[in-house]
């Protein structure tokens, strides 16, 4: 039984060399300036047939286009291959090279959802009275919201709730206070040192591209424009080579607000927030939670580099974070670390009343 490839005999099937296949993308390309991503995947099948001998492979390209919604996976063609002389004796494989993110929130009916309604449903019409079971099937859609409330909320990562249905409880009775505009600062206390901030003297930019989508209480986290990880540890080095600079004054450790990742604290604070906890690094997506004096807050929010944490709220409910607590989105290259380590200073500041110089390590 002769196999088919595009309604044609597998015997007559020319197979592209990776190189040919990457030229026809980039003309393809270079003809279709308006698409926004250009996807490529290169799979490779084999199969067996009596006239091709033992073992005998095709491969044949996929195009696809993805638009620039928010949250959708983002996949990176892979390079092409330049062929040896043992490549063309062997078979022709073809690596994929996909990096996929995927989008942490959703709201889905999954099979043991669907399951669980289903019964519900065609027992509770048997079995359960009429009035009792019309409140079931009222308060059924509520359930399974906060059932994707909670999903999404696990999603989110390790932060300072615990994952469980306890800590759960507890942000759910804070949301109902939490602060809705993130993107006013707070009002400056005159008889709070210091009295002043410090971010109007370094004349900060603003920060190039749209605001990263946030999510969360706590754990706040970004959901894209995650930072890199070597940036990550460009940061890390920075700091503890200024806290050996000033042992005297900083100090590094795990945060006594998230209960783990880097954190950098003061050892006489000025203004007392986690133990000292000037500023603290997440994992998961590279940003970062601190405190900043509200003329600094009133900086970062106008120049687009952070926006305030939604439980620094002030009212007759005593919040656990101070209302100076600030998120600052994740440094996507080393001018964004740069300014990062700037707003980092304005941190050190606040909470010590010192003025302190961040500079990267690699930098004269």
């Amino acid at each position: 039984m002769p196999r088919y490839l595009d309604g044609k005999p597998f015997a007559n099937c020319r197979v592209q060399s990776p190189f040919e296949r990457y030229s026809e993308a980039e003309n393809n390309k270079q003809r279709n300036p308006s698409q926004a991503i250009e996807v490529y995947h290169e799979r490779t099948f084999r199969t067996r047939h009596s006239g091709l001998g033992p073992r005998a492979s095709a491969s044949w390209l996929i195009k696809s286009e993805v638009g620039m919604a928010a949250h959708s996976p983002a996949m990176l063609p892979s390079p092409p291959r330049s062929a040896t002389h043992g490549d063309e004796q062997q078979e022709d494989e073809v690596g994929i090279n996909m990096v996929i993110r995927q989008d942490p929130f959703s709201i889905t009916l999954d099979a043991p959802a669907l399951l669980a309604v289903t019964l519900v449903i065609v027992l509770g019409m048997h079995t359960i009275e009429q009035p009792i079971f019309a409140c079931l099937l009222v308060s059924m859609p509520i359930l399974l919201l906060i059932r994707n409330d909670y999903k999404n909320f696990i999603k989110l990562g390790p932060g300072g709730t615990p994952p469980t249905p306890a800590g759960y409880a507890r942000l759910a009775w804070y949301r109902i206070f939490a602060l809705r505009d993130p993107f006013t600062p707070p009002t400056a206390s005159p008889n709070k040192l210091p009295t002043i901030g410090i971010l109007q003297e370094q004349s900060l930019s603003f920060r190039p591209g749209p605001r990263p989508a946030v999510a969360g209480l706590a754990p706040q986290r970004q959901l894209d424009q995650w930072g890199s990880g070597q940036l990550c540890e460009l940061l890390k080095a920075s700091i503890e080579s200024l806290s050996a600079k000033h042992p005297d004054k900083l100090g590094v450790g795990t945060s006594s607000l998230e209960k783990h990742g880097f954190a950098l604290f003061a050892r006489h604070p000025v203004n007392v927030c986690g133990n000292g906890e000037i500023a603290h690094v997440h994992n998961s997506d590279k940003s970062m939670h601190m405190n900043l004096h509200p003329d600094d807050i009133k900086e970062v929010l106008q120049r687009g580099w952070g926006q305030r944490h939604p439980l620094s709220f002030k009212g007759w409910v005593q919040s656990p974070l101070p209302d100076t607590f600030m998120m600052i989105y994740a440094p996507r290259d080393e001018n964004d670390l740069r300014i990062v380590c700037k707003i980092i200073e304005a941190a050190i500041w606040y909470t010590t009343a010192e003025k302190v110089e961040l500079k990267l390590i690699r930098d004269p």
